[in-house]
């Protein structure tokens, strides 16, 4: 039986994690979001992982839950033990991720794009939310993560549509970071990762990203607030030591692993 998620780790500590159902353009079941979130976690025990970087085998990033899945819990036959862990568990992962949208990324797909921390996607990818199109509703806290991405009015029409649009205009509503050409994404994708791996802090990229996802739910008094004992805290780590004395010594850090 092939692997669901397919695992690659290069020698600048970027983890590929591919999504590896292509026949269904890797429709999300439990097994699937099981092995995924497993090897999220062992990413985050790895010090030899500084990135993940996610995205999809053959044509598609995440086509929805398998229509099998959904048969299921319509007929009242689904009898699968939930997972524990929330399909926002990725935003607690203390290591970056960066979503590769290579193709369709529908319903639950496109919430496992933009829990990632950053989203790259193919120009021609196709992106749906589907869910009022099936009689469901904005899953797993669509509805909070939209409206704070690309703002109330074009979260209501991706969502109350449920249209289709490209990578494309992903980039142009400000749900992307970057849209490419798809023979060249994951190209650009591994080249962002690298340079994260390479030149970034790990201990920082964990505190800036707990920052970040958790300072949406903060005032602004109370995330400067945590930021000057964060700061505070980053004063006596090896990485600061490092970060000044590779700046002066105008050569690439060496930071310890996280």
């Amino acid at each position: 039986m092939a692997e669901l998620v397919l695992s690659t780790l290069d020698d600048q500590g970027v983890l590929t994690l591919t999504f590896n159902r292509p026949e269904t353009l890797n429709a999300w079941t439990g097994a699937l979001g099981r092995r995924y979130f497993d090897l999220l976690a062992e990413a985050e025990a790895n010090p030899g992982v500084r990135v993940v970087v996610v995205t999809g085998a053959g044509k598609g990033f995440c086509s929805g839950a398998d229509f099998k899945t959904l048969s299921a819990i319509q007929s009242g036959a689904y009898d699968e033990v939930p997972d524990p862990r929330p399909n926002t568990y990725p935003t607690t992962v203390r290591k970056p991720i960066i979503a590769a949208v290579n193709g369709a990324c529908a319903g639950l797909g496109m919430v496992h794009a933009l829990v990632c921390d950053l989203v790259f996607t193919a120009e021609e990818a196709k992106w749906t939310t589907a869910f009022a199109r099936r009689g469901l509703v904005a899953e797993y806290g669509l509805s909070w993560v939209l409206p704070r991405v690309i703002g109330q009015q074009r979260a209501m029409d991706i969502l109350l549509s449920g249209r289709v649009f490209t990578g494309k205009e992903a980039y142009e509503l400000g749900l992307v970071n970057r849209a490419v050409p798809g023979e060249s994404l994951m190209e650009e994708v591994l080249a962002y990762a690298r340079e994260l791996a390479v030149h970034s802090s790990p201990a920082s990229l964990a505190v800036i990203k707990r920052q970040v996802w958790h300072d949406w739910e903060a005032t602004l008094d109370d995330a400067a607030k945590t930021a000057t004992h964060e700061m505070m805290a980053s004063f006596g780590r090896p990485d600061f030591a490092e970060g000044v004395a590779s700046f002066l010594e105008r050569r690439p850090p060496n930071f310890p692993p996280l």
